[in-house]
């Protein structure tokens, strides 16, 4: 429809547009015949010596150049035939539910408005893309890869595939730990490709990669770069997964898209990128192809993701906390407390122990350690080794399967909180002036907890457990370890010190 200040122009007369055209005409035909004239193979009074560009023959770049460059185009071109007819660019429905008043969201209204509507809500439709990859069929049935963030709440999902045909989609399973959902839509037709799966742990910094997808709506777009790096942590989104870095680029609507090597096979997911203005600034990526295998089964036989729980809250440590611990210059997670009665107490370990392998396996850091663990089966039995007291302690834990109900119940975390040492930072942050009082400061207290039920609170120092003093971490987690059906702390306060009751387990 034209706007209003526009319509105007449509009031010119016949006469008017008639003298305009023939202009426009008259102007086209000069132009065109002077362009004419320019591409003559042989201009009006031209001579011998005259070149143009269409009678160059010789190239710029040598033959053997040439030949290489033409190989790997060649290469690129038949990767990207191979794998588009596998990469599908999803359509989602989400139904968002708000108050009918928005003005109850407000940020100044501290205690909300008055309530104009009865508390009533009202619900609207919101329409998103990502991308996927088919990655199996059964039957008729065939399966898409994606990320949980692109298809986990939908309400409707539609699937496009590059040749232009639709399916309507359904949600197998999802998971938000490490984002990552399947689709599925039925087709007898045999000949849609399904996308090779490769081994993400072999690739490395420098492979040549590609991205295939729908950023920005664009269907079938393929980007080319190479791995950056690996291992990236996906603590900073909320995601147990390491990540695969590439700057191939990657935009909104590439999510759930395959990230391909050299060979054709999907070697990751495309789920994330680091930018400060949105768009594609060469920090992509994509969660291991390696981290998912296990997930496809999964969500096929149960509809989501089965996870092996050990019980133990698990910590990343400074320099300063290891040296006091006696594990300096080692990689591992710190166990900092433990579910009683979970598969870990149950096992053996201890708060206070710093795991450094399981199944032989060295560990590296908490994050890589969650992955392992959950990739475990229930009813598997795993053998941890531990650094306890300066001392190494190998201990068989039967692992079981994770239980959200369980996992969060803060009344069964033992001891509660975490200890922190006291150094010069810490002891300057809780206004520490006496340097003569050693032991170990309180923080991460957690509600319903053995902690919380003694009355302790973050900055409390401990001084003593079971009437014996503690120095530093190492002694205290010695004498926690100890403990075996109660404790008390003796904690210093203002100048004195103060024994807690007594907790009984």
């Amino acid at each position: 429809m034209l706007q209003p200040e526009r319509a105007v122009h449509r009031r010119f007369t016949m006469k008017t547009w008639t003298k305009r055209i023939i202009g426009i005409s008259c102007a086209a035909a000069l132009t065109f015949a002077v362009i004419s004239l320019s591409c003559r193979k042989t201009p009006v009074n031209g001579t011998a010596d005259t070149a143009f560009a269409e009678t160059r023959t010789d190239s710029p770049i040598p033959a053997d150049s040439l030949k290489v460059m033409q190989a790997m185009q060649d290469s690129f071109r038949a990767i990207s035939e191979t794998l588009l007819p596998s990469v599908v660019e999803i359509d989602v429905t989400e139904t968002k539910t708000v108050d009918a008043n928005p003005m109850n969201d407000l940020p100044f209204f501290f205690f909300g408005m008055p309530d104009q509507n009865g508390g009533q809500q009202q619900q609207y439709e919101q329409k998103g893309l990502g991308s996927g990859v088919i990655v199996r069929r059964t039957g008729n049935t065939i399966y898409v890869l994606t990320n949980n963030h692109v298809a986990g709440d939908a309400t409707k999902i539609s699937v496009k595939l590059n040749d232009g045909r639709e399916f309507d989609g359904k949600l197998v399973g999802t998971d938000s730990r490490i984002d990552v959902a399947l689709v599925s839509f039925e087709s007898g037709d045999k000949s849609i490709p399904i996308a090779k799966l490769g081994d993400s742990d072999q690739v490395q910094t420098g492979d040549i990669c590609f991205a295939m997808g729908a950023p920005l709506g664009y269907s079938q777009s393929v980007t080319q770069g190479i791995i950056s790096a690996t291992g990236r942590s996906g603590a900073g989104i909320g995601n147990i997964s390491d990540f695969i870095q590439t700057d191939a680029a990657i935009n909104q609507g590439n999510s759930g898209g395959p990230l391909i090597n050299i060979y054709g096979e999907v070697i990751g997911i495309d789920t994330w990128i680091a930018s400060q203005s949105g768009g594609s600034q060469g920090l992509g990526f994509a969660i291991p192809i390696n981290n998912i295998k296990n997930a496809i089964d999964d969500f096929i036989s149960k509809g989501k993701i089965t996870y092996g729980w050990l019980g133990v809250s698990l910590v990343d440590v400074t320099d300063e906390y290891k040296t006091e611990l006696g594990v300096q210059n080692t990689e591992g997670a710190f166990a900092s407390q433990i579910f009683m009665g979970s598969p870990a107490e149950k096992g053996g370990i201890q708060p206070g122990d710093y795991i450094t392998a399981l199944n032989g396996k060295k560990v590296k850091n908490v994050n890589q350690l969650v992955r392992d663990v959950g990739s475990l089966e229930a009813g598997a039995t795993a053998k941890f080794t531990v650094l306890r007291s300066g001392k190494q302690v190998d201990l068989t834990v039967k692992i079981e399967e994770r239980s959200e109900k369980i996992s969060s119940d803060n009344g069964k975390l033992w001891p509660g909180f975490i200890g922190v040492p006291l150094t010069d930072d810490t002891r300057k942050e809780l206004k520490l002036d006496d340097t003569k009082v050693k032991g170990v400061a309180v923080t991460g207290v957690q509600e319903k907890s053995p902690a919380a039920a003694l009355r302790l609170q973050n900055g409390d120092i401990i001084t003593g457990v079971n009437g014996k003093a503690v120095k530093n971490l190492q002694e205290f987690y010695e004498e926690l370890g100890k403990a075996r059906k109660s404790v008390n702390f003796d904690v210093y306060s203002n100048g004195g010190t103060i024994t807690t009751g007594t907790y009984k387990f």
